[in-house]
């Protein structure tokens, strides 16, 4: 370690906060450690009795529900034959057998997850590995499926292997071993289980720490009277308690399939044959996300070019007015997994094929969360950013048909990767009777869109037999409003009465998710603030707060330039480069035949090294940091050979510097861009190349800068570095797409 230098405290300011984030990189998933993490913030004394209390509360056991359906003239259970499967599960207060059935009628392309794949848009080699996801379904998977290697377990003592769930574990999971059946996240685990005790036992997994289940089935919808259809009934408030205890944990739902049943005749609108109302169970709890079935064409930039809800989906809304179902994703004709063997595949349709789809994106972005910021997001931080993020259909604002939108996962990921940077990402409490606020800095060249989502306590109140009952579920009333000089933007809300008007802006009274958003705001000051009504039980109420297009800090991810050495004696050697505002540098030195990099960070724009050899050669690189996840790339090495006040930077191999006055004088056009930039220079070579660089320091792409025109179509939204290089001499200029 003789010939490493160490370097002075003169000009460095440690940031050991800083720094420490950086270790996230290392580790990842639902590790041990990770788990008790999630298990000290739950009301610990609360979820593991719920369990208890579902097992008590339960009124029937299979063997009852037997007896019961033999005596009344009842089927208890039924297999169609596209694999599906109703079975007897409960008998409501008002006497209606209540059935559960499956819904049955590339998911990774749809929601955009496959951008976050090592090969995918974003190539950030997230796959699942190390997650671990809940799939309740009529049985459980075939577990020794060849696409399933070991990572599935049977969590139950169930021996029935299901059609449905194989197909269901295959969409989420399977590795892709047969072309075009890769799951969405298809590294990770799971565990599968029947569905006759799943209240029981999501309670006991969630406690333990399980952050998504996946159910793709419901209620059956032929065999209930018509005031069950949008009604907070005790099903739906017993999966609320659930989630609200454990504040980590997401369940996923299915929307249904009977859009054309006309199963409801005197839905909330009316209109028995328009495929609204149709929402049962716990696909209208509040707090988890039903999923819609939605015909996409996606291109290969991971752009939406057409959406439509699927011929099959149930529409919402709930009685109450809530936006159900939540998000959309693709349901037909989807390849997968089946349990005619351990090589059976077949094609399926549904909106049990979208939800998993939705399932596994989530999954794979608390697993990048986790390795960007080293914990996991609270389930309201991950449903806010997936509804936040997803890509708006037909009419501006939500619709009872496919909810926010197509879930865009991609988009999803940068904002993550943006936080602090681009974007804001935090998690709150308000105290009853404050109000929070914060001011941020609109881009004014993307819309400011701002969201509040929360985890909302059981309503109390249950319906047990009243025709679209319109009380409200909601408990914890907040408000998020955005302001500029007075003015207050609301956010969407819809008409329960009104199924097909479009999304209006004003005072939502319904639901535990808005979102406020100005679609041309200029550049400049606002400020969000989150406030609420009435009393907030338990006296405050935890909420996520996600904004985008803002400015959240004035520094640029651009590579350190202009650097130099300014001083130069028998004990030291002084670096110095141009300052960049709110920017922490990250400054590497190594001695020659050396692998070994010595790495520091300062806050200022220059540094000392010390402890030098005389005549050893040094080789120094340095970058620019804006946040912890936001960095420009490196500068090319510079090379000195330290012989005390006669050491010059012999070599300078650091493309960014040597004559200034040789840079290529540069501009571009349009800025921002959307297909193609232009560049302008009269004093390019023809062998000049250029590199487009991301804020994370990834060269994107890079080519000949004297054609002049560069194709950048394929990248997605955000600040770019594009930098240009002709003989010794390099320009940066930075530019945004849009």
């Amino acid at each position: 370690m003789n010939n490493i230098p160490s370097f002075a405290a003169r000009g460095y300011r440690n940031n050991l906060s800083f720094i420490f984030l950086f270790t996230a990189f290392i580790t990842f998933g639902q590790s041990e450690k990770s788990i008790q993490q999630i298990k000290k913030q739950y009301r610990a004394s609360r979820i593991t009795t719920l369990a208890k209390e579902f097992e008590k509360n339960k009124r029937f056991n299979k063997s009852d529900l037997k007896q019961m359906a033999h005596a009344k003239g009842w089927t208890f259970v039924e297999k169609f034959p596209d694999g599906g499967h109703s079975e007897l599960q409960d008998v409501g207060p008002d006497g209606t057998p209540i059935y559960y059935t499956t819904f049955n009628d590339n998911v990774s392309k749809t929601t955009r997850a496959d951008a976050l794949y090592d090969t995918g848009l974003l190539n950030l080699g997230i796959d699942g590995t190390g997650m671990t996801v809940g799939v309740w379904d009529a049985g459980h998977a075939l577990k020794d499926h060849q696409e399933f290697d070991t990572r599935v377990t049977i969590a139950d003592e169930s021996n029935d292997v299901d059609m449905h769930a194989t197909r269901v574990m295959g969409t989420l999971i399977a590795s892709g071993i047969k072309k075009n059946v890769k799951g969405v996240a298809y590294g990770a685990e799971a565990i599968t289980s029947n569905w006759s005790r799943d209240r029981i036992e999501v309670a006991q997994a969630a406690a333990d720490g399980l952050l998504l289940s996946n159910h793709s089935y419901g209620i059956s919808t032929g065999n209930v009277p018509d005031w069950y259809f949008g009604s907070y009934i005790r099903v739906s408030q017993d999966w609320d308690k659930i989630m609200f205890n454990a504040p980590y944990y997401l369940m996923v739902t299915a929307a249904g399939n009977a859009q054309k049943l006309q199963h409801n005749a005197t839905p909330i609108n009316n209109d028995p044959a328009s495929g609204f109302d149709l929402i049962l169970g716990f696909a209208a709890s509040k707090n988890g996300i039903t999923v819609a079935a939605a015909n996409t064409e996606i291109d290969g930039k991971g752009r939406l070019l057409n959406a439509s809800v699927a011929g099959f989906s149930s529409f919402g809304p709930v009685d109450d007015g809530r936006i159900k179902p939540d998000l959309a994703g693709n349901g037909s004709n989807i390849l997968t997994t089946n349990a005619t063997g351990t090589s059976g595949y077949g094609t399926y349709t549904g909106t049990s094929m979208a939800a998993p789809g939705v399932t596994g994106s989530m999954l794979l972005l608390q697993q990048y969360y986790e390795r960007l910021y080293n914990g996991f997001m609270r389930a309201a931080t991950l449903k806010g950013l997936v509804l936040h993020s997803a890509d708006d259909v037909g009419q501006p604002g939500p619709d009872y048909k496919l909810g926010w939108g197509v879930m865009n996962t991609k988009k999803a990921a940068e904002i993550i990767v943006n936080k602090g940077y681009r974007t804001h990402i935090s998690e709150e409490t308000l105290q009853e009777g404050e109000t929070y606020s914060i001011t941020v800095n609109a881009t004014g060249n993307e819309p400011l869109v701002a969201s509040i989502s929360w985890t909302d306590p059981e309503s109390e109140y249950v319906n047990k037999g009243t025709l679209n009952d319109d009380t409200p579920a909601l408990v914890n009333d907040l408000d998020i409003r955005i302001v500029k000089n007075g003015t207050a933007y609301h956010p969407w809300k819809l008409d329960a009465r009104a199924t097909t008007a479009a999304a209006t802006k004003g005072d939502n009274l319904v639901d535990p998710f808005e979102r406020a958003e100005l679609l041309n705001a200029v550049s400049g000051e606002y400020t969000i603030t989150v406030t609420h009504k009435g009393a907030l039980r338990y006296g405050a109420q935890e909420f996520s707060l996600i904004v985008s297009g803002i400015s959240v800090t004035e520094c640029n991810a651009e590579i350190p330039f202009e650097t130099q050495m300014t001083e130069a004696n028998n004990d030291m050697v002084s670096l110095r480069w141009e300052p960049i505002t709110d920017a922490l540098f990250e400054i590497q030195c190594k001695p020659e035949g050396s692998t070994a990099w010595e790495t520091i960070y300062t806050e200022e724009y220059f540094i000392d090294l010390d402890n030098l050899q005389k005549n050893t050669k040094y080789t120094v690189r340095l970058r620019t940091f804006c946040t912890e996840n936001m960095a420009s790339e490196y500068t090319s090495e510079m090379a000195f050979t330290f012989m005390g006040e006669d050491t010059d930077l012999e070599e300078i191999l650091n493309y960014e510097t040597l004559n200034t006055s040789d840079k290529p004088k540069l501009s571009l056009y349009p800025n921002p861009v959307v297909e193609r930039i232009t560049l302008d220079g009269d004093n390019l070579s023809k062998n000049s190349k250029y590199r487009i660089i991301s804020t994370t320091g990834l060269i994107l792409k890079e080519g000949d800068a004297s054609e002049k025109e560069i194709d950048v179509a394929n990248l997605s939204s955000g600040l770019y570095i594009i930098s240009v290089q002709d003989l010794n001499s390099v320009a940066d200029l930075k530019f945004y797409k849009d």
